[in-house]
């Protein structure tokens, strides 16, 4: 293993020694105390399966038959979870063959972050995911099952729903995804289409048309954002069966492993040599390897939030020193847009995560001896899955990278280091994503331009009020502010004005998608504005540095000096877009670096 990695996992477990074994003894308990319906009293259990069919009905009644949950976050909004509709039935059949039975346990809200950019509704979405693992814990809290599988994809929903299960960390947790869509228009050409748009230069039919060319299909959005960031991690993690992560929707290869998921949950179940339970499955070597894996491919920042809180969910204390420690001796392995041409697609067929798997194990920059859903160790993950004859098997993954444009081994990298970095300074503590900007862009020191709005910064731009060589500050965007919207709406702006010659970047309290791109960007700030944070006290025309290479966010106002002023005013309390009924959640909400969360 290499010595950092070591370090810090093992500096994980000291700092988690308490609240890890006051977990693991919960689960321990919740375990020994047996199935739920074993428990319950014949009033109860027959509410829980009236209606199943005579067969599954006549299995129900023996206690010691497997009963599997589905939790599926299905709709038809959502592209990559709308193939989720056939599932149920897939996994219902492949129970029943396998000696148990399924029942869908319960569904969680799912909004499509791609539908809500730059919108009112974009200001529920991180708090979706506290909802979710909520709505989690409401569908296993019967209390009926031996294991569950969860269905989820896109970008809070894998989350959620893996901070929900860990509350039933004694029960086998499965994750079956759906596969991303097939390749549509290149990312390069809409990002053009976008940035033509945006100096109006494009009319919004000729923007709608390309983003239909892009977004074509059911599945995942290609990019690698969130959403496929989840998707690794779920691998990386030992939560997938190897190798699902990135096989599209509605062939059989996706409903031979949608079928052997359930098998397998039944297999790993309580009472059966292979019992895997999930909190066994996240601990603190699991973490790290999600934390490297992420680092490696150039990942969604969205995880330094996420994994934090899902950390949390395990009684593991994960911090933002501990991200930085890794990245900085974690090779960047893959370019895949919006850190370079390529889409998941492309990757997966260089060699996708079995590649991945690899390279970092050899050069130990991931723990092997970690419990997965398919067994010890994280090796298996160097497999992928194919069809024989009809049956589902696994072979040996690519030994090599088949395209090093984008993806590569780690003595030869695309960057030393990983494609997240921790920056601190007067302003705060923030990260940012480097693996899509460019070295001669990760450097700037210029005067601020503030704003309390990203439509304000917008505005701005129409007004060609945007010149010189500037720092935008985008403020009160932070969790107790207004629920930590994603901006991504201002990427293609800035792009544009980086393209004209303009040194830009942008400081906010709020996030970006896991779409970030070129345009260098400091982002959860924290402690945020609306929390006592400097970004409250900074006016147009103050010097800020932003410096990725050595991890400082400054602003050249003595601190003192900076406090004697009046904080700038908070906008009016949100509604309509139902965010009213969020506005607990915002004053309970938890600042970034701790997760961002209303749960931990």
């Amino acid at each position: 293993m290499h010595r950092v990695v070591t370090e810090v996992t093992q500096r994980i477990e000291a700092r988690s020694r308490d609240t890890r074994s006051a977990y693991l003894a919960r689960m321990d308990a919740a375990r020994h105390a047996g199935a739920g319906r074993a428990k319950l009293s014949c009033a109860n259990w027959a509410h829980a399966f009236a209606a199943e069919d005579g067969a599954d009905k006549l299995r129900m009644m023996d206690p010691a038959a497997p009963n599997i949950a589905i939790v599926s976050a299905y709709n038809d909004m959502l592209s990559a979870h709308q193939p989720f509709e056939r599932f149920p039935a897939l996994i219902k059949a492949a129970a029943h063959a396998a000696g148990g039975t399924a029942q869908f346990a319960g569904g969680v809200p799912a909004m499509c972050d791609g539908v809500t950019q730059g919108r009112p509704g974009m200001e529920l979405s991180l708090f979706s995911r506290d909802v979710i693992a909520m709505a989690t814990a409401v569908a296993l809290t019967h209390d009926a099952f031996d294991g569950a599988l969860c269905l989820g994809i896109c970008d809070k929903i894998v989350p959620g729903l893996l901070m929900g299960a860990l509350a039933f960390g004694h029960l086998p947790v499965i994750f079956v995804p759906g596969g991303p869509m097939t390749s549509g228009l290149s990312n390069a050409e809409k990002a053009k289409v976008r940035a033509a748009y945006a100096e109006g230069k494009a009319s919004r039919e000729e923007l709608l048309a390309s983003e239909m060319a892009a977004y074509h299909g059911p599945g995942t959005c290609t990019f690698y954002g969130t959403a496929n960031s989840n998707q690794m991690l779920m691998e990386m993690m030992g939560l997938h069966l190897p190798g699902a992560a990135f096989v599209h929707p509605n062939t059989p290869l996706r409903d031979a492993l949608t079928a052997a998921a359930a098998e397998r949950a039944i297999a790993i179940g309580p009472n059966r040599q292979d019992y895997t339970p999930l909190g066994r499955i996240i601990d603190a070597k699991a973490v790290v390897n999600g934390v490297v894996g992420l680092l490696a491919t150039g990942g969604s920042t969205n995880h330094t939030l996420h994994l934090v809180a899902i950390a949390r969910a395990a009684g593991i204390e994960l911090t933002w020193d501990d991200f930085g420690d890794l990245s900085a001796v974690t090779p960047l392995l893959a370019r895949v847009y919006p850190n370079g041409g390529a889409d998941v697609n492309h990757f997966h067929a260089a060699g996708g995560m079995a590649v991945v798997v690899r390279e970092l194990l050899d050069a130990g920059l991931a723990h092997d001896d970690v419990l997965t859903v398919a067994g010890p160790g994280l090796r298996r993950y160097q497999q992928e899955p194919v069809l024989d004859g009809g049956q589902l098997v696994w072979r040996g993954g690519a030994a090599a990278s088949l395209d090093t444009n984008i993806l590569r081994p780690v003595n030869d990298p695309f960057d030393a280091e990983g494609g997240i970095r921790l920056l601190t300074g007067n302003l705060g503590r923030a990260v940012i994503k480097t693996s899509a900007v460019k070295p001669e862009h990760r450097r700037i020191t210029a005067p601020a331009k503030v704003f309390n709005d990203q439509d304000d910064l917008l505005a701005a731009f129409q007004a060609g009020a945007l010149t010189g060589d500037f720092i935008a500050v985008v403020r009160f965007q932070g969790p107790k502010a207004n629920g930590m919207p994603e901006l991504h709406n201002l990427t293609p702006t800035l792009g544009v004005l980086l393209d004209r010659g303009q040194k830009v970047a942008l400081v906010t309290d709020g996030r970006m998608s896991g779409a970030s791109g070129k345009t260098p960007a400091a982002i959860h700030v924290t402690p945020e504005a609306l929390d006592g944070g400097a970004l409250a006290y900074v006016r147009d025309g103050d010097i800020i540095s932003l410096d990725a290479e050595t991890g400082g966010l400054s602003i050249g106002v003595d601190p003192a000096a900076l406090r004697r002023r009046a904080p700038a005013v908070h906008p009016q309390p949100q509604f309509g877009y139902g965010r009213e009924l969020f506005a607990h959640m915002r004053r309970a909400a938890g600042p970034a670096d701790a997760g961002a969360s209303v749960l931990f």
